[in-house]
């Protein structure tokens, strides 16, 4: 090989070398500048960011303690004094002193941020529940007695009102735009610790935790004391409040929620004009459409509230809403998830009269619904009643139909106490029902998408089942109803 041809080869080997090292080569500064920066957004966040920690007041009985009775004879020296002051203390009388007086005792602490310049903030209810006295301290340090205008629970939603002007504020966003992935960061006070930043990303939106709101559920570390902080996005805008995190060992665990800032603005608006949150209701105790029940009803996917109970004399009794209906739209709007009526009908001013779509009996039918009010912090209690019993009607067959029942006919009487309109009551469950939680007791109103009137009817619907194909009931237990998918069993 001559030294020319040798002078050509390291001359191609060094120019591959040089190609090859370039794609190996850093990525310019442009590309690493991607990466958020977020010290900007927090010198002009963090100043509209509070701590807020609350008291209660307790009664000091140290001084008016009474002498316990010590047994005669003994003083401070005797051995045993110790163990009969500790363990035979005498029986206290109540407290004259009222709640809210008496010494102040440090309760929990939280965060908020200012929404209005002239002192209004907000935070999270379960931060000021219960408290006797609130105190928010400014990023400057400045502390005020706090006055609480108004709190939610159903939300988890709190203002409250310090007495200072020219307060720094946070811009509000709009939570709808936000997208899965992108840069959120939270302020607040977690443990104690004032003006702490964490930052993540938005994993999910519109979770469904809680009967009234879709939260953002994000990985921002978030722990006790974040609470009622802001969720701000990329533009310094507030688009949630950092409410709940899951977690096993209660601290973070990659898994936090917020209230989303649209919802929670609502709910301010009415605290800060009448202290209260009024909330529409329309009588009804729903549940979720399955993707099992779904098919056998016609239904072209999982979607809308079942009806399983209708509260008489209420808003959906009045308009004609039926147990087994399927809610799937309320006011033009449609009904995705059973979570999504209580939000729809709870924004509605009572009063309103709207339009219900439901799906019954393989039909659409709208109704027209006036909407009523909602009780303050209504607690639903389970009922106790027992399933009714039949007092009579066709003897029942010996051996159980191809879906494992043994039904008979419900008397007029019973159907009058019980509001019904048709349905048969189950004497005995076995095989598909039995494995499908159908137990004596339960009533099945309808097969499929047809009502039974009678337990021969219920027979000769059974009869014509088809055992490839999954059949649906509408089985009422107690006050509420469920579509209940089994499959028929060949005979």
């Amino acid at each position: 090989m001559t030294r020319t041809t040798m002078t050509k080869l390291l001359l191609a080997w060094t120019l591959a070398f040089a190609a090859l090292a370039a794609t190996w080569a850093p990525a310019p500064a442009a590309a690493q500048a991607r990466l958020p920066d977020f010290a900007d957004l927090v010198e002009r966040a963090a100043p509209a960011v509070v701590n807020i920690r609350t008291a209660e007041r307790v009664r000091n009985d140290r001084a008016q303690m009474p002498q316990f009775p010590l047994p005669e004879g003994m003083d401070e020296n005797d051995p045993f004094y110790e163990f009969f002051r500790r363990f035979f203390p005498p029986r206290q009388s109540p407290s004259p002193t009222p709640r809210g007086h008496g010494d102040e005792v440090p309760r929990g602490v939280g965060s908020g941020f200012v929404i209005a310049s002239d002192g209004y903030v907000m935070t999270n209810h379960h931060v000021v529940d219960g408290a006797d006295e609130i105190y928010v301290t400014l990023a400057d340090k400045r502390e005020f007695r706090g006055r609480l205008i108004g709190s939610d629970r159903r939300t988890d939603v709190a203002l409250v009102k310090i007495d200072v002007t020219d307060l720094p504020k946070l811009p509000i966003g709009d939570s709808r735009k936000l997208r899965v992935g992108e840069w959120v960061i939270a302020i607040g006070s977690p443990f104690g610790l004032d003006s702490t930043v964490t930052a993540g990303i938005v994993s999910a939106r519109s979770r469904d935790t809680g009967d009234y709101l879709p939260f953002i559920q994000t990985d921002v570390a978030v722990n006790p004391g974040n609470s009622g902080g802001p969720l701000l996005n990329m533009a310094g805008e507030v688009v949630g409040i950092n409410s709940q995190i899951y977690s096993r060992t209660g601290g973070f665990m990659g898994i936090s929620f917020a209230i989303p800032i649209d919802e929670a603005m609502r709910v301010v608006e009415q605290l800060r004009t009448s202290g209260r949150v009024i909330r529409g209701r329309i009588g009804v105790g729903i549940a979720e459409v399955t993707r099992e029940v779904a098919g056998p009803l016609g239904l072209p996917k999982a979607a809308g509230a079942l009806v399983r109970s209708v509260e008489a004399g209420g808003p959906a009794d009045k308009a004609g809403i039926e147990v087994g209906d399927i809610i799937q739209r309320f006011d033009g709007k449609p009904v995705e998830r059973s979570s999504d009526l209580p939000r729809l009908v709870g924004s509605t001013r009572p009063g309103t009269k709207v339009g219900v779509q439901v799906w019954r009996r393989g039909e659409h039918k709208t109704l027209s619904i006036t909407v009523a009010e909602m009780e303050p912090d209504q607690v639903a209690t389970p009922n106790g009643r027992q399933s009714p019993q039949p007092r009579g009607g066709s003897a029942p067959p010996k051996v159980a139909n191809a879906l494992g029942l043994v039904v008979a006919d419900i008397p007029a009487e019973r159907k009058q106490q019980l509001r019904l309109r048709n349905g048969v009551v189950v004497e005995s469950a076995e095989g598909a029902a039995a494995r499908a939680g159908i137990r004596s007791g339960d009533i099945v109103m309808a097969l499929n998408n047809q009502e039974v009137s009678s337990a021969r009817e219920f027979a000769g619907l059974v009869a014509k089942l088809d055992p490839s194909r999954t059949a649906v009931l509408l089985v009422r237990r107690g006050e509420n109803a469920q579509f209940v998918p089994v499959r028929p069993e060949r005979r």
